[in-house]
């Protein structure tokens, strides 16, 4: 597929405080790159990360997305200067932005291929809640997380629905409420991330998802996140289980759920596992 380029860029000086790329493989990586500010968020990062993953959402040919940073830390959360010119904005202003940011945890949370978000360093606030958002968290044993803005007389308000999902309301209330530093150990144990590596073992655990997810028809995990949103958000009722019927019928009789199972079948693989995947 040859490669497009956003039609409308937010901020041309800052392109670079988050990258992107895709490689033939159809994987997807969004990078923080404010590695001088610690990968920290003011309004124009949420814009960026938006379009970002408004992209890539529209492309055909991508098939996971990685969301990291670079540098020492994941990301300190909110720019203080942002936070400072917000302080001094109108209510207006300020709801307005929240919803910015609400709007970037959506479009995360809802993007429609499988996510994984790797952890390094420190992850604070809103970085928090990119973490939550993700379908898959791998972080580094010196990894730690915070939801600080109750030392700073805030709350984590946008990002605490994703969060809370995540950690369950137990955990939850007591780091929104006591503002208290998560190790990565706690931080698996409570469900933010999935798995906690050593450093250098890091990458190795990130190629090992991403390759177990490329041997999986791409419009099944589609289809699969959605139904783990509806499942989530719905009760069991007449109303899910047609959903749930009418979901599976139609999966069985498209053409990668025909070749999967005809695959399966004949012992062969189907047609999106590479040879390469296939070893």
């Amino acid at each position: 597929m040859q490669e497009m380029q956003p039609s409308i860029i937010p901020n041309a000086q800052r392109q670079d405080d988050v990258l992107w790329h895709v490689d033939d493989n159809g994987v997807a990586t969004i990078t923080l790159n404010r590695t001088a500010k610690h990968n920290a968020f003011d309004a124009c990062t949420i814009d960026l990360l938006i379009h970002r993953l408004d992209y890539l959402a529209l492309r055909t040919d991508v098939r996971c997305l990685v969301l990291r940073s670079n540098g020492k830390h994941f990301s300190s959360g909110a720019d203080l200067n942002w936070m400072q010119s917000m302080a001094e904005s109108t209510r207006q202003d300020n709801f307005v932005d929240a919803q910015n940011l609400a709007r970037l945890m959506e479009t995360l949370d809802s993007f429609p291929q499988p996510t994984i978000a790797v952890v390094q360093g420190s992850s604070y606030g809103g970085a928090l809640g990119l973490i939550c958002c993700s379908d898959i968290a791998i972080a580094s044993q010196s990894a730690n997380f915070c939801l600080s803005e109750v030392r700073l007389g805030l709350v984590p308000a946008t990002i605490a629905p994703y969060v809370m999902r995540a950690m369950g309301n137990r955990q939850a209330r007591r780091y929104i409420l006591s503002g208290e530093v998560i190790s990565a150990e706690d931080a698996e144990r409570f469900g933010i991330v999935h798995e906690v590596k050593e450093a250098k073992q890091l990458e190795n655990a990130v190629d090992s998802v991403i390759k177990t997810l490329l041997l999986n028809s791409p419009d099944a995990m589609r289809k699969a996140k959605t139904l783990c949103h509806q499942c989530h958000q719905n009760p069991i009722d007449q109303q899910l289980i047609h959903y749930t019927s009418k979901l599976i019928a139609d999966i069985r009789v498209s053409p990668q759920g025909q070749d999967g199972l005809q695959a399966f079948l004949e012992k062969r693989s189907p047609s999106w596992v590479t040879k390469s995947q296939d070893k």
